[in-house]
């Protein structure tokens, strides 16, 4: 097994989970199979209790793993399905030291940080470098591993001392670090500061690790006389130091460090050159060049609780950039904070008539999981809006759970229908608490991970839209569920629950059959969204939203999808200026047992 390691220094945020997942990537396209691992050194378990204002969005994997999100990152750049192991926190790592000592493992012994800590780091990343992501059978040939944090923090310290003695233990032929810096540009002088990068090479090297590659991230291309200064002062050879400047759009990073030859510098460090290919990566170059040359824009309103960080729906923006990029538009996100559209916002004027007009001014609406009550009546009002206005809307979680308690306030008459987890003694509860949850304890104890969904009939919007497979697989993240004691007086109203689980008390999936693109979700279609993959019901909102849903809609019911092992191979078919890509495949439609591919 061969490690790559991606650390940061200077400050955070310079982008290391998008480096690993490129570079993942570009080590993909020379033939070789990897995996991911990311490092996060925060005590608590795992991300699931935390606010998306502190870390942005929890990711959720098939196992139900609530993890960071550059996770998402990896599963969408290599198109990967990731366990929950693969996201390693100081709090897993401690409690599984602690359970030992309790259990008398350690006969006695003093447990210490070294060696208890770092030997279990050490072996919890070759047990979980060894588990296969990519659906073949036996280890990945490389482990990408993403230190989070900057070198420097206290909080990370055990870890860079147990990687320290992993690079050792495993040899120089089998361990490579790349360390992404800051090479800032003072607007004073116009000058690329070396200074950052260098402190910070020499922190580095104190606490133990070398790097051999250097990924420097600025927002112009690195000077030649910059470079041999970095490579004179950080001892890193000048071809192996890597400049990550500004570029258009993200799918241009793994790009970039091709034409930097970044490859060919991972490999010789790892003792692999002859053993691979060149990187064959037409497919995503032709993407990422559809994607800077659409002009046409599709305005996504997003109504939502955390809209002051974008981070807070990745996952979501993602999709939709996969499915506009799909539909040749160009993706504008109108955010709207749903608090705002309350009438209690009202007199506050100015917010108030902002976030309505954006909300009119809108392609389509979006409303996007959360939880706590705040913004809900907000998110009420924009579900009657859009289906009211037969404006095309995607309801995600609790936007679905919204979207039928607006349905029966407004259509059944039932003014105080709420969901109880908002108003415990409502006298209609149209969303109740699932059973299989705790009321007292919040982490890992919703209905969590891949669950199957099976689909009432071929003749509605989403399963035409999976190509009308029977069932599919999809991620939850929620506690409560839609009432089914309430589902009957719904039906027979005009909502239509499309989808349920194998119980059928459980509903999945709803739509108003009378209108153009009304459809709710009771899981997150987002974490399982790829680039040229988008997710289906993202891709018929933004279809939807640009008039084009027809056409998809009846390319997706021509189909015919094999269920053996859960996909199929369709050939692929053109829907309004679809583009032939680099490769010969065409940048149409097909379909496979996860739902419709594009």
């Amino acid at each position: 097994m061969k490690y790559v390691l991606v650390t940061g220094g200077v400050v955070s945020g310079l982008g290391k989970g998008v480096t690993a997942s490129s570079v993942g990537l570009l080590l993909k396209a020379c033939g070789l199979r990897v995996t991911s691992i990311k490092i996060d050194p925060y005590l608590n378990s795992d991300a699931g209790t935390m606010s998306p204002f502190e870390h942005g969005e929890v990711f959720v994997l098939d196992d139900g793993g609530e993890v960071d999100l550059d996770l998402g990152n990896y599963e969408r750049f290599l198109d990967i399905k990731l366990t929950r192991d693969n996201n390693i926190t100081s709090g897993k790592i401690y409690q599984s030291v602690f359970d030992k000592e309790r259990r008398g493992d350690y006969l006695g012994r003093t447990v210490q940080v070294v060696p208890h800590i770092t030997d279990a780091i050490q072996e919890w990343i070759e047990r979980v470098a060894s588990i296969p992501v990519d659906g073949k059978e036996g280890p990945a040939d490389v482990c990408v591993i993403e230190l989070g944090g900057t070198i420097g923090d206290i909080e990370s310290l055990h870890f860079i001392e147990a990687l320290g003695q992993f690079s050792y233990r495993v040899g120089a032929e089998n361990f490579c670090l790349i360390h992404v810096s800051l090479v800032p540009v003072l607007n004073v002088v116009g000058e690329q500061k070396t200074k950052p990068t260098q402190h910070s090479v020499r922190g580095l090297r104190s606490l133990g690790l070398t790097p051999n590659i250097l990924a420097c991230r600025s927002t112009t291309e690195l000077d030649i006389n910059v470079m041999e200064k970095l490579s004179r002062f950080c001892h890193v050879p000048i071809e192996y130091i890597i400049t990550l400047y500004d570029v258009s759009n993200i799918w241009r990073v793994p790009l970039l460090l091709r034409d930097q030859k970044a490859h060919d510098a991972i490999l010789k460090v790892l003792n692999l050159n002859g053993k691979t290919r060149e990187p064959v990566l037409e497919e995503w170059t032709s993407r990422a060049d559809l994607c800077d040359m659409l002009n046409k824009p599709v305005r996504i309103a997003m109504v939502g609780k955390y809209t002051g960080l974008a981070d807070s729906y990745l996952s979501v923006l993602k999709a939709l950039l996969h499915a506009s990029v799909a539909c040749h538009r160009q993706l504008c996100i109108d955010w709207v904070p749903a608090s705002d559209l309350e009438d209690a916002t009202a007199q506050e004027s100015e917010s108030y008539e902002n976030a309505w007009k954006l909300l009119k001014g809108a392609d389509a609406i979006l409303v996007p999981g959360g939880f706590g009550d705040r913004g809900v009546e907000g998110k009420i009002l924009a579900a009657k809006y859009a289906r009211e206005n037969r404006i095309p809307y995607l309801g995600i979680c609790l936007g679905m759970q919204i979207a039928v308690i607006e349905f029966a306030r407004s259509v059944l008459g039932l003014t105080n229908a709420n969901s109880t987890e908002f108003d415990p003694n409502t006298q209609n509860p149209c969303v109740i608490f699932m059973p299989e949850g705790s009321t007292t304890h919040m982490g890992g104890t919703m209905r969590l991970g891949s669950r199957r969904t099976y689909f009432q009939g071929t003749s509605s919007k989403s399963a035409k839209l999976y190509g009308n497979l029977s069932f599919i697989d999809e991620r939850h993240r929620h506690r409560y569920e839609v009432n089914p004691d309430m589902v009957q007086r719904l039906e027979d109203a005009g909502l239509s629950f499309t989808g349920k689980d194998e119980s059928g008390r459980r509903m999945e999936i709803v739509e108003v059959s009378n209108h153009p693109y009304f459809v709710g979700v009771q899981f997150h279609p987002e974490f399982k969204s790829r680039p040229g993959k988008p997710s289906a019901l993202f891709l018929g909102l933004v279809a939807a939203a640009t008039g084009q849903l027809d056409a998809v809609l009846k390319k997706s019911a021509a189909k015919t999808c094999s269920m053996s092992n859960g996909s199929s191979s369709v050939k692929a078919h053109l829907y309004e200026n679809a583009t032939k890509l680099a490769n010969g495949s065409l940048d149409g439609i097909y379909c496979n047992g996860n739902g419709l591919h594009v």
